[in-house]
């Protein structure tokens, strides 16, 4: 940009230095401030960036020649004198570099950097300050102390840091200041409390600690402070109740601690009470019983342990109740029941009990209701259905039973519905969905029987459908795809049949999760997934699919989730899907699925995979090395900790893995898990070196093959491995020393290989047991027999090879049935001599010809 340093000094002569003349009967503003307002905007529009005119925000359309300066936009006047006394060029795009701020003016949404210069101490009847949503950095300007005619003082949305000069003591004719999401820190300076004329008093989001000064109990003016979004800790002092022309006070997001003080019932006039996200424990202060004028209260994200049943008995103007997220428990006050007022109750995250109370339903004007995670029990009362305004309704995570009540039919303005993980049965009633407005519906982990009621499917603005883990039947209606805004689909862990509807391959900007997994249906996988598809979780896991995996699936550019094992697909490996950028997990566990996994796409494929499970199949030839080099994601240590899944906790993606031996149901992922199985296949061949190079790798299971070789001391460089499974292969040699040095590992097994010589000692090798090494006939050391001198012999033959030779030609079924046979005969022969006496043959098969001897008498 341009340099604007003759800006501040061309306003200040405008504004402050004007030949002030007497106006015309018609107040118009004074040709020769018009003409300079004119001069002024021809100048702004030869303002450049990178050599680029800036078309100047459209505040200055207004200003032509000819016209009253006093209407033109951003331009205020005396109202008797029609002079031009200030500017309003806020909302502009400035992005000044080295050019001093002309201060009178409202800068605010502007791209300034620099501090405000020098030249503001001039402007010295200055009452108005605003310089908001700029770039500001470093301290705020002891100059700005000069201003002593300053009412209204804005500098919030900066970055100034430190804290604020002891100049700030001369502006004693402030009423408001703002100084919200800076980076200011330390303690907040005890001189704000001399601004005895303060009225708005607002310090939000920035870094302030310790404690609230002593010196605010002279702000007795004060009617709005706005304390939220700080280090502050210990107990909220008693003096803020001294402060009675308080009409809202926001503490939440501290580290407050300790109760509510009881000096808090002086503030009568207090309308807006925010404690939320802080320490507070105990029971509610009585303190509060009296705040008449209340109209929110949100003490939520607390340790409040105890209500009063005539807690909120005189609170009849409170409209937003949030008693969220803390330990209350027993039943709910029936003082509740009298705040007929309320639009918003939250009550979830809490451990209430029970059953919900039928007084609720008097709250006619309530539009949000929340009881979810608690522990209510028996059926959701009908009295509900009298909360005809109710728009949003979660009564998820308790244990209700019965079925939906029919008076919630009356609940026609419902949008958003939640009654997952709960005990409810019966049919869904296929009325309720007829009249409402609902956009997302949520009947997971239930008892729920019977088909999917067709009303549903009326639903045009539905986007979310969650109704897994029931008992429901039938068929999904291809009427399904005609829910265009559709975004999540899960109908897991039903009884579902029929083939899945070939449309819903369909949806092209909405569906962003389609989870059909445990279910029965049959047929094929849809075939043609539309380019343009917003896919990003498929999961068809455990059904009776059979045919191929279609190739359209590669038009789900966006997919990081594609789940389509335990199902009798009949496929070679689709490298295909390597095609995919986003890809983080691939499970295609027991199909029949078969032939060489090798890379015939491009380079990088996979390389956001964090999960690939190709175990129970029937894959041959050797292990992929090439997409191991390819696995990016597996090779970074991610140390942040993150799940995988939709936007704002949207949809949470689930999976169903073998881990450390156990088969286990993640109903969140972490970014962190990173696993290969490839166990149980036909795989041949050496481990390659290259899997030592993905570092973050947790589990690596190869077990069940026919792997041969040596183990890889590679591996020993995977530092984050937790489970090891190399079990029930060829594997000759010794288990490399390197494997002693992964720390975190706790699943470790080699049996059943040709493995020889000690096993390493010390570390997590002493937490193994024997089952680790069964079938190595050649190990020795702990926990098995000791060594004698160092190892023992390597075993002649290992149990996997049918066919092996011994070391004297004989295998060992050829052993086994000569021995048989030798038991069989010789069984015969005994009989046979038992009831011949001794036959003549038999002798001499036996003992051998001997010619009789002669003895002499």
């Amino acid at each position: 940009m341009g340099c604007l340093s003759w800006l501040p000094h061309f306003l200040c002569f405008l504004l402050f230095h004007i030949h002030f003349q007497a106006s015309s009967a018609a107040m118009l503003c004074q040709h020769d401030q018009s003409l300079a307002l004119l001069q002024l905007k021809i100048s702004l529009s030869m303002i450049t960036v990178s050599s680029t005119s800036i078309s100047l925000y459209p505040k200055t359309d207004s200003w032509k020649e000819g016209t009253d300066c006093c209407r033109w936009d951003g331009v205020v006047c005396d109202n008797k004198t029609g002079n031009v006394i200030g500017l309003d060029l806020s909302y502009n795009d400035f992005n000044n570099s080295q050019s001093q701020i002309p201060s009178q003016l409202d800068l605010s949404f502007n791209n300034f950097s620099d501090q405000a210069s020098s030249s503001i101490e001039n402007l010295h009847e200055l009452s108005s300050l605003y310089l908001s949503n700029n770039n500001f950095n470093g301290e705020v300007p002891s100059l700005l102390g000069n201003l002593k005619k300053l009412t209204m003082l804005d500098l919030s949305h900066n970055n100034f840091s430190g804290q604020l000069s002891s100049s700030f003591e001369n502006l004693q004719e402030l009423s408001s200041l703002y100084l919200s999401t800076n980076n200011f820190n330390g303690q907040v300076p005890s001189l704000l409390g001399n601004l005895k004329k303060l009225t708005v008093l607002d310090l939000s989001h920035n870094n302030f600690n310790g404690q609230i000064p002593f010196s605010f109990e002279n702000l007795q003016e004060l009617s709005s402070l706005y304390l939220s979004t700080n280090n502050f800790s210990g107990q909220v002092p008693s003096l803020l109740g001294n402060l009675n022309k308080l009409t809202v006070l926001d503490l939440s997001s501290n580290n407050f601690n300790g109760q509510i003080p009881s000096s808090f019932e002086n503030l009568q006039r207090l309308s807006s009470l925010y404690l939320s996200t802080n320490n507070f424990s105990g029971q509610i202060s009585s303190s509060l019983e009296n705040l008449t004028e209340l109209s929110i209260l949100d003490l939520s994200h607390n340790n409040f342990n105890a209500l009063n049943p005539s807690s909120f008995e005189n609170l009849k103007k409170v409209t937003s109740l949030y008693l969220s997220y803390n330990n209350f428990s027993g039943q709910i006050p029936s003082s509740l029941g009298s705040l007929t007022q309320l639009h918003m109750l939250d009550l979830s995250y809490n451990n209430f009990t029970g059953q919900i109370p039928s007084f609720l339903g008097n709250l006619t004007n309530l539009t949000a209701l929340y009881l979810n995670y608690n522990n209510f029990i028996g059926q959701i009362p009908l009295s509900l259905g009298s909360l005809w305004q109710l728009s949003l309704f979660d009564i998820s995570f308790n244990n209700l039973n019965g079925q939906i009540p029919s008076s919630l039919e009356n609940l026609t303005q419902l949008y958003y519905l939640r009654m997952g993980n709960n005990n409810l049965s019966g049919q869904i009633p296929s009325s309720f969905f007829e009249d409402n407005q609902l956009n997302y519906i949520d009947l997971r982990n239930n008892k729920f029987q019977g088909p999917i009621p067709n009303s549903i499917f009326k639903s045009v603005n539905l986007t979310a459908l969650l109704f897994s883990s029931n008992k429901l039947i039938g068929e999904v209606p291809s009427s399904i795809c005609k829910l265009k805004a559709l975004q999540i689909i899960d109908l897991s862990n039903n009884s579902l049949n029929g083939s899945i509807p070939q449309c819903l391959g369909n949806f092209t900007t909405s569906l962003s999760v389609l989870h059909l997994g445990m279910n029965n249906f049959h047929g094929t996988i849809p075939e043609a997934f539309s380019v343009g598809s917003s896919l990003r979780y498929l999961n068809f896991n455990g059904n009776q699919l059979q045919g191929t995996i279609p190739s359209s699936i590669c038009n789900c550019k966006g997919l990081q989730f594609l789940d389509l094992g335990n199902n009798v697909l009949n496929d070679t490996f689709p490298d295909f899907l390597g095609t995919l950028p986003g890809l983080q997990v691939l499970v295609l566990q027991s199909n029949k699925l078969h032939g060489l996994v090798n890379d015939s796409s491009a380079n990088y494929s996979f390389s956001m995979l964090r999960i690939f499970d190709l175990s129970k199949n029937m894959f041959t030839g050797p292990l992929p090395s090439e997409y191991f080099n390819d696995f990016k994601a597996m090779m970074n240590f991610d140390v942040k900790m993150k799940y995988m899944g939709e936007p704002n906790n949207a949809y949470d993606y689930s999976v169903t893995l073998t881990l450390k031996g156990l088969v286990i149901e993640l109903v969140k992922i972490q970014t962190l898990l990173t696993t290969i199985d490839l166990s149980s296949n036909k795989f041949s061949g050496m481990i390659p070196q290259s899997l030592g190079e993905l570092k973050s790798l947790k589990l690596l299971n190869l077990s069940h093959n026919k792997l041969t070789g040596n183990i890889q001391t590679s591996l020993g460089e995977l530092s984050n491995l937790e489970s090891l499974d190399l079990s029930w292969n060829l594997l000759v040699g010794r288990i490399p020393m390197e494997l002693a040095d992964l720390t975190f590992l706790q699943v470790f097994r080699v049996s059943y290989n040709r493995l020889q010589g000690s096993i390493p000692g010390g570390k997590q090798f002493n937490t193994f047991d024997g089952s680790s090494y069964e079938g190595n006939l050649g190990l020795c050391g702990f926990p098995l027999e000791n060594c004698d001198n160092g190892e023992r012999q390597q075993p002649t033959a290992s149990p996997q090879e049918d066919d092996s030779e011994s070391m004297f030609g004989f295998g060992w079924k050829q052993v086994l049935i000569g021995y048989g046979c030798g038991v069989i005969f010789g069984i015969a022969m005994g009989y046979i001599v038992f009831k011949t006496r001794k036959p003549a043959w038999f002798v001499k098969m036996v003992e051998g010809y001997q010619k009789p001897r002669r003895f002499k008498k």
